[in-house]
């Protein structure tokens, strides 16, 4: 039993190497996969989105800020300019046109129909018709805001960054500036009528409370306690209020902040919302980095507080960053990936809507309208998603493999018929089944290599590439017996499309393109003209064919590949996906939501509005109109449009926000001792200290010494950490660097 158990343990440290050197490889061998991400690129908006979500549903952007009214109407609010609506109680959801794509983080209504939303880039939105009709206001800033409270439908405050306060009176008609007396950001605001309102916030160390009894004319800073940022404030009338922060922080007030007094909470986690539904009824939502999200209530005003853990959330994301009740009872929580748990009874029990996984999805194909699979990370035995009704419901399947030391990615799929279908993945996984994924058998490869693509071209003949070295394998019995093919190369390969038993093309790193046109006995390099990072292939037959990649590639080619030639993405985001039909009709998929059409055989791509900026690593069209794309935080996006109404593709421009100083950021990520750590270097600073920003959150203010590491703590799962560094207290900052841990490259 001793050795069996030394046996198992040995083998996960010898895998916990294995994928130390391949993050390694990740990081320092492909830094260029796909390049730092910039989420302030403003994108055209079309009014209706062709592309409508499957999972997770309603829709899977973050969401980060709530309002009810009443038990029935509340509104929503997060990433990509995502407003949700329900007049039902959570029993049915409605996505409405915000008109932007900034990220929005907050939103307060008063009544049912007159409500105001903010976010980043100075936003301020306003509806008088209950988010049926969504008007831009001016603000006057570029600022990011993080919170708004109205009492009425005139009065209201917005609060964010570097201390910045705007006061309406007007509904929003005119938005006045005031003086806060602080530099540092303010997270949280709370009116209770027009004169009376707290804004909470901090930086290192310190924890920021400004109150007002004049509707802002002047604003108090407040003595209190607390050492930690404070998120979020709420009060139920001009005494009572609750702050909460880092570190599980908890302040409370019964006399208009004059004593601020600790509660215990009885965790270390950040907790970034609160609602109180009266001086007694309250509940707070929060998160771990790389952990678990947590809720907090009190009935009787916080001198006791109790986790509630009456929810369950399928893996991927447990983050909650924003709570709303309406009464003592009836209250929503929101967060990660579109989180939505609703609870009518206090959080005795709270009930999400309906999600299958909010892990990564890589692949996904179609053999039809109907019928599709869908494949991604799960812990212990990987994600495989199968639909017969095109994709109105999606059904888990079990993989018959199991790694509870850190779950399975299943990268890429292909099915040839509805029945039979072939699933690759990482340590040279290969699946089949002959069943629709009843059952899937595991068939040898032979290699520990990281299997991204396979394409069969029928049931016994087919090709999977790898990443590590350059690996291509063959079979031509159904995958009874695959064989290692000479590639040529030791080079990443992703990318593999066959239009017939001999003819194929395989694409990877550095411009890699090779060719055969004898089942691979013998593959050709063939020349690219580029050195980006090649990440998916589609032949309509043997002479006509498109490749996608990094920095927006596209590559066409109309005889085989004896020439390729460059065509105009109109995008810089790199792509991931690619699908044509025919000659002329095709589509590509990547990059913060990308998705770009063409119907004259990539003379001319557009930009059709995905709705989200979630990456989207796969793509299969069934027929012409009819295509699902799949990808990061569970993803799946649907079209069935017959005439798609694409808007050409704006030259990205960036918001004044993030870079007007110049500032140049690169992060990586490693692991010590299997925690998560990132390495951030800069260029361009110009200040004695400057700001560190994780995830939209100050972490530090750090001298300028051009290099900070992040020990960060966690170490599960497939998790993103965005980044951002400003000259202290200000809003010069530099461009946003995101590291990944798990999952393929970035």
């Amino acid at each position: 039993m001793r050795k069996q158990a030394a046996a198992t343990i040995m083998k996960h440290l010898l895998r916990g190497a294995f994928l130390l050197v391949l993050l390694f490889l990740i990081i320092h061998v492909i830094p260029r996969a796909l390049g730092h991400r910039d989420i302030s690129k403003k994108r055209l908006v079309a009014a209706e989105a062709p592309w409508v979500w499957q999972n997770p549903l309603p829709q899977g952007n973050d969401l980060r800020g709530a309002s009810f009214v009443d038990a029935n109407t509340g509104t929503v609010v997060g990433y990509f300019g995502t407003i949700v609506r329900t007049t039902d109680g959570g029993n049915s959801w409605t996505i409405q046109t915000s008109g932007t794509t900034q990220n929005l983080w907050a939103v307060s209504f008063t009544d049912t129909n007159n409500g105001t939303a903010v976010g980043e880039g100075g936003t301020i939105l306003r509806t008088t018709d209950g988010g049926g009709f969504w008007v831009s206001q001016a603000s006057g800033t570029t600022v990011q805001f993080r919170g708004v409270s109205f009492t009425d439908e005139n009065n209201g405050t917005a609060a964010g960054e570097g201390g910045t306060i705007l006061r309406t009176t007007d509904g929003g008609n005119i938005w006045v500036p005031q003086s806060s007396g602080t530099a540092n950001t303010l997270f949280g605001v709370s009116f209770t009528d027009a004169n009376n309102g707290t804004a909470v916030g901090g930086t290192i160390g310190q924890s920021e409370i400004l109150r007002t009894t004049d509707g802002g004319q002047h604003w108090v800073s407040q003595p209190n306690p607390g050492t930690q940022f404070l998120f979020d404030v709420s009060f139920t009338d001009a005494n009572n209020g609750t702050a909460v922060g880092d570190q599980g922080t908890i302040l409370r007030t019964t006399d208009g902040g004059n004593t601020w007094v600790p509660q215990s909470s009885g965790t270390t986690k950040t907790l970034y919302g609160v609602s109180f539904a009266d001086a007694n009824n309250g509940t707070i939502c929060g998160f771990e980095l790389g952990g678990t999200g947590i809720i907090l209530r009190t009935t009787d005003g916080g001198n006791n507080w109790v986790e509630q853990t009456s929810y369950s959330l399928p893996q991927g994301a447990s983050a909650f960053y924003a709570v709303s009740f309406a009464d003592a009872n009836t209250g929503t929580v929101v967060g990660d990936a579109g989180i939505i748990l609703q609870t009518t009874n206090g959080g005795g029990q709270w009930n999400s809507q309906p999600s299958l996984t909010f892990n990564y999805l890589y692949g996904v194909s179609f053999t039809d309208a109907n019928t599709g699979t869908a494949v991604g990370y799960e812990n212990p035995d990987g994600m495989i998603l199968r639909t017969t009704d095109g994709g109105s419901t999606w059904i888990r399947q079990t993989s018959g493999l199991i790694n509870t030391f850190s779950g399975i990615n299943f990268y890429g799929v292909h099915f040839n018929s509805a029945n039979t279908g072939t699933i690759v993945g990482e340590e040279g996984i290969i699946l089949r089944t002959t069943d629709g994924g009843n059952h899937w058998v595991q068939q040898t490869s032979g290699t520990t290599d990281y299997l991204y693509g396979v394409h069969f071209t029928d049931e016994n003949n087919g090709t999977v590439v790898g990443f590590l070295n350059g690996t291509i394998l063959r079979t031509t019995d159904g995958g009874n017996n695959w064989v290692q093919q000479a590639s040529g190369t030791t080079d990443g390969l992703f990318g593999v499309y066959f239009t017939d038993a001999n003819n194929g093309t395989v694409v990877g790193n550095s411009g890699l393109i090779l060719r055969t046109t004898d089942g691979g006995q013998n593959w050709i390099p063939q020349s690219s003209g580029t050195t980006n990072q090649l990440r998916a292939v589609s032949f309509t037959d043997a002479n006509t064919g498109t490749i996608v990649g990094d920095s927006g590639t596209i590559l066409r080619t109309t005889d085989g590949g004896q020439n390729w030639i460059s065509q105009t993405s109109g995008v810089s985001d790199t792509l991931l996906g690619v699908s044509f039909t025919d000659g002329n009709q095709g589509t590509a998929v990547g990059q913060l939501g990308t998705i770009l059409r063409t119907r004259d055989g990539g003379q001319n791509w557009v930009r059709l509005e995905s709705g989200t900026d979630r990456d989207l690593y796969g793509l299969s069209f069934s027929d012409t109109n009819m295509g699902t794309a799949v990808g990061t935080y569970g993803a799946i996006l649907k079209t069935t449009e017959s005439e798609p109404t694409p808007t050409p593709t704006p030259t990205p421009t960036a918001t004044p926000t993030p870079t007007p100083g110049g500032i140049a950021l690169s992060a990586s990520g490693h692991r010590v001792r299997g925690m998560h750590t990132v390495d951030l270097s800069w260029t361009g600073a110009t200040s004695a200290n400057v700001d560190i920003f994780r995830d939209g959150a100050l972490i530090t203010t750090a001298p300028n010494s051009a290099s900070y590491t992040d020990s960060i703590g966690a170490h599960r799962g497939n998790v993103r950490y965005r980044y951002k560094v400003c000259e202290v207290g200000t809003q010069i900052c530099s461009n946003e660097a995101t590291v990944r841990f798990g999952g393929p490259p970035l």
